[in-house]
């Protein structure tokens, strides 16, 4: 048997490694898809102040399909189906947590509190994802507000006992501005039928 040449080797080396950069491109950001949420998240900023433009251009990036989003109703509804996703993980988290059974009575009961708020969020997510699909915003900006309520509440229901820490403060926070990043989209679609 002969050894193979190193410019035999070097051809399907190189046939990989084109293939790996085309496909990870293919299915990467686009320099308009970065600027879309970079301009996105930098009005949704302005007009927040609780909302940081690094948390929201990391979460729109990060999200799936982001990289097919070509104008502000598709980024729109990407941000309302990422909301759903944590919405889902962080009731599964709340669930976890309450699978320890030395949990202090009050801890146990905020967390109960919270795992129905967030439940009840999903299918509010659902339906905002329904009237945003529909373009009736107005109800859609409510289903959305309502979920930014849920988190608020869930958070502040641990600080009614002095002494008391929340394990959902960073999952809290997370929702409220994936909350604030939807709703500032839909309020900019509403105002400017689309357009940054």
């Amino acid at each position: 048997m002969r050894p193979r040449s190193s410019s035999s080797l070097g051809i399907p080396l190189f046939l990989s490694f084109f293939l790996l950069i085309s496909t990870s491109t293919s299915h990467g950001l686009t320099a308009s898809n970065t600027s879309l949420i970079r301009k996105t998240c930098k009005k949704c900023a302005q007009s927040d102040p609780n909302l940081s433009y690094n948390f929201c251009v990391t979460s729109l990036q990060a999200a799936p399909n982001s990289h097919c989003a070509d104008n502000l109703r598709q980024l729109g509804k990407i941000s309302i189906k990422l909301l759903g996703r944590n919405l889902t993980n962080s009731r599964s988290y709340i669930k976890e947590l309450l699978k320890n059974k030395r949990m202090e009575p009050f801890v146990r009961s905020c967390l109960h509190d919270c795992f129905d708020l967030y439940s009840d969020a999903i299918l509010t997510a659902k339906q905002a994802i329904q009237d945003y699909k529909a373009k009736r915003y107005d109800d859609s900006n409510i289903d959305v507000s309502s979920i930014m309520d849920a988190a608020t509440t869930c958070e502040d229901g641990f600080k009614e006992k002095e002494g008391v820490v929340s394990p959902l403060t960073k999952r809290n926070s997370d929702t409220f501005q994936l909350s604030a990043i939807s709703l500032s989209i839909i309020n900019m679609i509403r105002s400017n039928d689309g357009s940054i």
